[in-house]
């Protein structure tokens, strides 16, 4: 029995054509997020800038091995269908 799934009749995405850069772009910008938070609430900006960092490197590089292995998923797919 396979699982099912709801269809709630929303069109899929479009596929970015960047999507490492898009990907480091919102880290990027949730990283800064995180040190402006620090700053307004009167937090240790250096502690902030280094936790931000940290988890910006291991989002990203796990962010990168996901998406490296959906565009060969993606590849193979499209390269099956090809006569």
């Amino acid at each position: 029995m396979s699982p099912r799934r709801l269809n709630w009749g929303v069109p899929d995405a479009p596929r970015t054509t960047h999507p490492y850069r898009d990907t480091l772009v919102v880290y990027a910008l949730l990283a800064g997020l995180v040190v402006v938070f620090a700053w307004v609430t009167g937090g240790d900006i250096g502690r902030a800038v280094i936790v931000a960092a940290a988890v910006f490197v291991v989002a990203s590089a796990w962010s990168l091995v996901r998406w490296r292995r959906i565009l060969r998923q993606r590849a193979a797919e499209d390269g099956a269908e090809r006569p």
